[in-house]
């Protein structure tokens, strides 16, 4: 015997729904009920009550217009006594094309923002650099120096050589030509 009992079950059964046009129905007749119990508590006597039905029923049209306006729904529970409210959503409020201000200058990311001042950094940085301010700078500076000096003594030490070079074949040749001579 399958689970449940009997065959079928009430899952198998005919759905009924509500129609849009019940609904609205029933909402008007609870509405309706609600205001004759407000007139009965504040009539109270019966002949001063009936005129005010009468001219309440005039007037219901527009009454139940504004009504349909501001409905609100019923809290279940302390829901109603308690308004709560998220501190951190953000409502979403939507602005026309002509409330833009395009003028005023809009306010940076913090990545907007770091990259700027990264940017501001670099320049800054080799500003000082240029100027020989940075360690690095003086510390390039100093290579350079000692570069320059060692490349002043290799010249140094060439022109030497090519000198005594020049000398030697200059008296190299005195005295071939001296011997050539006796």
């Amino acid at each position: 015997m399958p689970k449940g009992g009997r065959k079928g079950g009430h899952k198998g059964r005919a759905r009924q729904y509500t129609s849009p046009e019940e609904i609205d129905a029933q909402l008007q007749a609870e509405k309706q009920k609600a205001k004759e119990e407000e007139e009965e508590e504040e009539g109270g006597d019966g002949a001063t009550g009936e005129p005010k039905k009468k001219e309440k029923s005039l007037d219901s049209d527009e009454s139940e217009e504004e009504e349909d306006e501001d409905y609100q729904p019923k809290h279940k529970g302390v829901e109603g006594m308690i308004d709560i409210e998220n501190p951190n959503r953000v409502a979403q409020t939507a602005k026309k094309v002509t409330q833009i201000d395009m003028e005023s200058p809009r306010e940076l990311s913090r990545r907007e923002r770091e990259e700027i001042e990264k940017q501001k950094a670099k320049e800054r940085y080799m500003k000082m650099h240029l100027a020989g301010k940075t360690e690095q700078a003086k510390a390039d500076l100093a290579r350079l120096a000692i570069i320059r000096k060692q490349r002043e003594e290799a010249a140094k030490k060439k022109e030497e050589e090519r000198k005594a070079k020049d000398d030697a074949t200059s008296t190299g040749k005195r005295l071939q030509s001296l011997s050539l001579n006796k």
